[in-house]
């Protein structure tokens, strides 16, 4: 039985690097394990689901969903601390943790898989992690198909012509929301990370690997590109700082992301969902966003709602 955790995940996953960067911040001893072919068999041992990240525990548990995992994983190693002590911070904290998972997920993708360079940049970097060794010739194979089989999933999240100015004006705000707010202290919340910046900085991150979104990130935002850095393997420096010397930097991301854009999307999916509607539309910043219904979406509001109902 392995001493340590067992990390299966891939540097180009979000919710995988999420979960790398808790582990390294709590000192937890893991391994690790990029999910590539070598892998396949000891990762479809474990897995409910072929979604990364999956970690296995010490006690041979198996664990999929990377806010379940850093919940789980928290209960027993509570230091250093994850939340403010201060309830109401705790939920503004998880709220923008959920943003950055649902909301800043479309930012990324749309990015990744609109333009052609992002698309074949992503596509290699897949396929080199994936199937170490191949030839030339197989790698290209791989990569077409690989950008092939994504392009379409671009409606997954929403995006198409009529949204991709949506999408991207709000992450070029989400940014520059970040910049300001990051300008006197290291995280989020203060000078120790919390949930939101790990469910933030992973998106971001992500986006920075492909070229036309990390240009934009790295001419813009020198203090976002210094604290996802920073989010790689993050030190507890200090605490959380209390409302009143966050509310005037914190305050404008939260009420134009989260709730001009986040939360009347996730509300509207999760209506459309107990409908039965296949789709849904929603208006948001006057302009029409229509996508898919999302299961997932509404289970994870759920779960939102039932934590603010308990403050």
């Amino acid at each position: 039985m392995a001493a340590v955790c067992r990390v299966f995940g891939s540097e180009n996953s979000p919710y995988s690097v999420k979960v790398r960067s808790y582990v390294r911040y709590k000192g937890i001893a893991h391994e690790w394990i990029v999910r590539d072919q070598s892998q396949m068999e000891e990762f479809s041992k474990y897995a409910k689901l072929p979604l990364i990240p999956l970690v296995v525990t010490p006690e041979d548990q198996a664990m999929q969903d990377s806010t379940p995992i850093m919940e789980r994983l928290e209960a027993a190693n509570p230091e250093p601390p994850f939340q403010p002590d201060d309830e109401e911070l705790a939920f503004i904290s998880a709220l923008l943790e959920e943003y950055g998972d649902e909301w800043g997920n479309k930012h990324m993708f749309h990015y990744r898989w609109t333009y052609e360079a992002d698309q074949w940049a992503c596509a290699n970097r897949i396929v080199r992690e994936m199937a170490p060794g191949m030839s030339d010739a197989d790698y290209e194979g791989m990569a077409a198909a690989i950008r092939d089989r994504m392009i379409p999933r671009l409606s997954f999240v929403g995006s198409n012509e009529a949204t991709r100015d949506q999408i991207e004006s709000s992450f070029l705000r989400e940014c520059a929301l970040l910049e300001a707010h990051l300008e006197p202290r290291p995280f989020i919340f203060g000078t120790r990370p919390a949930m939101a910046d790990f469910g933030l900085y992973a998106q971001i991150y992500e986006a920075m690997l492909d070229p036309t979104p990390g240009a934009l990130v790295r001419e813009r935002c020198p203090r976002v590109v210094a604290w996802v850095e920073r989010m790689l393997d993050p030190p507890d420096e200090g605490g959380y700082e209390d409302w009143p010397a966050l509310e005037a930097t914190l305050m404008p991301l939260l009420e134009s992301e989260v709730g001009g854009l986040f939360l009347p999307w996730t509300t509207a999916n999760a209506g459309a969902l107990a409908e039965g509607q296949p789709e849904f539309s929603v208006e948001l910043e006057g302009s029409s966003f229509s996508q898919q219904t999302q299961k997932y979406h509404a289970k994870s509001l759920g779960v939102l709602k039932a934590r603010y109902a308990g403050l």
